[in-house]
């Protein structure tokens, strides 16, 4: 299997026909569908459905499509910074969940930035385990998260800030006129969690410590990833959403946020890979975190 093969069943992926994919790649169409017909008598299985009006991913296509899209991004990254010059330069990609306290890491990146105008920083944005799935193939080199880490496989630097749990609610809702909200209050509303929460992983653990009823004993009305989307449903009367607070500016709206009692709060961290090996840009930002984070 080679790269120039994957980056051509890529483009025929994205673009959904043959014709189309040939002209961006500057191939003939004859030329592309063969190497894909090979790449698919190489693996012994089916990848693409050829439909008259557009080409559709089989299942092992679909697996084959985010993988060569992983791989072809990890091609670009070592290739830059191999060709990257002593100058510091270069991309830095971090992986974050939802938090007003991501603002002192940029703090800190354009600080750099100011020394270093070669530096590009990307923010990936996810869940916890999606975060951490994505430092674990090397798709971002440092992971802004929440929890406990295995130290055999993540170093971490804990940062000086916490995030409070609130609820987010409408201001026209009875438990609007409370000042805060207990457990016993939610224990039979409609409630939304974030993915993350719903998987017990990273920061889910002390909220659900905080309500003293195990998942299936609650009325899950819902999922998020994205705060301002669970914002969405609980505008409409869906369900409450349990979440950070100051991630949602509530003014002019039908919303309001009650704070949790008693209060919880969830203390984030910059991690990486244990042993990474980083390029000098990386090396430069968490030179910079240091200093700026550790006592």
């Amino acid at each position: 299997m080679e790269l120039r093969v994957l980056k051509y069943f890529l483009t025929v992926a994205q673009e959904e026909s043959f014709s189309r994919a040939a002209e961006k790649l500057h191939l003939s169409q004859p030329t592309l569908s063969r190497q894909l017909k090979d790449l698919e008598d190489e693996f012994g299985k089916q990848l693409l459905v050829r439909e008259p009006r557009r080409i559709l991913l089989t299942e092992d296509g679909q697996l084959l499509r985010r993988r060569a899209e992983e791989i072809l991004s990890l091609v670009d990254k070592t290739t830059g910074e191999l060709l990257r010059n002593a100058e510091i330069s270069g991309d830095i990609r971090i992986g974050a969940g939802e938090s007003i306290h991501f603002g002192q890491i940029m703090e800190v990146a354009q600080r750099l930035r100011q020394k270093h105008p070669g530096l590009r920083f990307h923010i990936v944005t996810g869940d916890g385990s999606t975060t951490m799935t994505r430092l674990d193939r090397g798709l971002i080199d440092f992971a802004f998260v929440y929890g406990k880490l295995d130290p055999a496989k993540y170093q971490e630097l804990p940062l000086p800030v916490r995030d409070r749990w609130v609820l987010f609610l409408r201001a026209d809702d009875e438990l609007a006129q409370q000042d805060t909200i207990r457990s016993e209050d939610l224990w039979h509303r409609p409630l939304l969690f974030s993915r993350q929460t719903l998987s017990a992983s990273t920061h889910g653990d002390e909220l659900l410590n905080w309500l003293q009823k195990p998942l299936a004993e609650l009325n899950i009305a819902g999922s998020y990833t994205l705060l301002y989307n669970a914002t969405l449903m609980v505008k409409e009367g869906m369900g409450y959403a349990i979440s950070f607070d100051e991630l949602i500016n509530t003014t002019g709206t039908n919303l309001c946020t009650r704070p949790l009692e008693p209060a919880i709060f969830a203390e984030p961290s910059i991690a990486w890979k244990k042993n990474a090996v980083f390029s000098k840009a990386s090396q430069a930002f968490l030179a910079a975190l240091q200093e700026r984070f550790t006592l």
